[in-house]
Formats: C-alpha cells, structure tokens, sequence
C-alpha cells in the first residue's frame, strides 16, 4: 500500500453515476458495477482521465456518468483487476483503497468513448460475467 502525502499526490478520480457534491465520501460496501455485484470491499480511483470514463460510462444505475475529482483518505494500492491480470505495470494508474475517497470537485466536460468502442467493452464485460469472473477483493 502507499501512503498519501497531499503535497505530492496526482489528480485522482472516480467515474459514477451518483450523483455527489463536494465534501461527500465514496466508501466500500456498495454493490460492485461486475460480476455477481456483490458488496465492494474496495473504494476505486485512477490517475487517468481515461479510465475514470469507463468507469462512468460502464457504472450500472440510471442517469448520466459522472466523474469526480477524489482524494484519498488513507493507504492506496495498485487495482489487481487491471494490473496484474491486464496490464501489467499500471499503465491505467487505477487503484483502489478500504478507505474512503473525498470527493473534491466533478469534472464536466468529459467526452466519452464512440459508441462503438462502448459497446465492445459492455460486450466483454457481459462476456465476463456471464463466465462468472468476478472482481479481485482480497
């Protein structure tokens, strides 16, 4: 795990579809966007732009996906999800922590991906869960 020192932190974030504000706390213990959904034991952020669309744009529930700007609140360690299985080295720069994120700020004026490029990727996450592949919570 790595410990946060704010001074020195990246721009974190958190694609959704709830809606927050400042100040509100994301925690584990909702129901994940995959597999079985079970109830996350895990709270997850990225440095990237990128990976927090997909993260908005893939998030189940009704109304528009949104992304925010997090801090973290205590230790954070590398999403095994995404780099141990997929992409080694993190190029994603996707973490996830036990511990609440702080919501900062929401980025509005994000371009999701081509409708295309969506579609594949719901495609895949369909494919996982019906292989029944579940999200890494230990």
């Amino acid at each position: 795990m790595t410990d946060i020192d704010p001074s020195n932190s990246p721009r974190y974030f958190h694609g959704t579809k709830a809606a927050l504000k400042p100040g509100d706390l994301l925690e584990p213990g909702w129901s994940s966007n995959y597999g079985m959904k079970k109830k996350a034991a895990f709270v997850y952020l990225t440095a990237t732009l990128d990976a927090a669309t997909w993260g908005a744009e893939l998030a189940v529930g009704e109304g528009r996906g949104r992304i925010y700007v997090v801090e973290p609140t205590g230790p954070i360690e590398d999403d095994p999800n995404l780099t141990d299985k997929k992409f080694p080295g993190n190029p994603t720069k996707s973490y996830r922590s036990r511990d609440p994120l702080r919501v900062t700020g929401e980025i509005v004026d994000w371009q999701g991906h081509p409708p295309a490029q969506l579609q594949a990727m719901k495609d895949s996450v369909a494919r996982l869960a019906a292989q029944g592949v579940e999200a890494i919570e230990d």
